[in-house]
């Protein structure tokens, strides 16, 4: 296994000083209920966290701070997380008891897991200014796409509506049909001064979001 970790380390470009510390990132709990990367994971967690929301305040300067928490949100949630550790073939060098090898079901949450446990692993091992560049380099082609985060409908009728009248829009759902299994949504939406807007959706959801659709098209905006 030692030649594995050998191969990881050069796939990250990153020499540990303490082999131990990257070898415990890779231990799933599931192959040791005692020492494995769950508080690791804990730790890098934070790290990206910090990483990504110091980048995004200095690529954005003038973005507002629900809009740099919005890009935020799409940068640091499991599917981004497993979506890298796929590209670093992360699963590759786990330790994971005979219960996980097979699995793939549960396949995003063990190894996005996994990558924020090697990340909390690098900075224990080799600084903020390590990690920083390694976090940058993995996450690179996500933060240039971050400045195309396109804001939602009923984000946007919000922020509209609080900004113009101090209040949120009204939603209310009219009226639910078809089967139960596959039931459709009607929902209304209002806001000071504009008309009532009605629209379906496969969900509560879906339906308010095609309706502040509506409404803002009526707007304009």
């Amino acid at each position: 296994m030692k030649d594995q970790l050998i191969e990881l380390e050069t796939l990250i470009k990153i020499k540990f000083n303490d082999i131990n510390l990257l070898k415990q990132s890779l231990v799933h709990k599931s192959y040791n209920n005692e020492l494995n990367n769950e508080k690791l994971e804990f730790l890098g967690d934070r790290v990206i966290g910090l990483i990504l929301s110091k980048t995004l305040l200095k690529n954005y300067p003038n973005s507002k701070e629900g809009e740099i928490d919005k890009k935020f949100a799409n940068l640091v949630n499991k599917k981004i997380c497993a979506k890298i550790a796929k590209e670093l073939n992360i699963k590759k060098f786990m330790y994971l008891g005979s219960s996980n090898k097979n699995t793939t079901r549960s396949d995003e949450k063990i190894i996005s897991d996994c990558l924020e446990a090697l990340i909390g692993a690098i900075f224990l091992d080799q600084g903020i200014n390590v990690s920083e560049k390694f976090i940058l380099r993995v996450w690179n082609d996500l933060i240039k796409k971050s400045d195309l985060t396109v804001i939602d409908s009923k984000t946007q009728l919000q922020e509209f509506s609080l900004k113009k009248y101090k209040t949120l829009p009204k939603y209310k759902t009219e009226k639910q049909y078809g089967p139960q299994h596959q039931p459709i949504f009607k929902v209304e939406v209002q806001i000071p001064n504009s008309k009532k807007f009605l629209a379906n959706g496969t969900s509560k959801k879906n339906a308010e979001q095609n309706a502040a659709k509506k409404l803002l098209k009526s707007l304009k905006i």
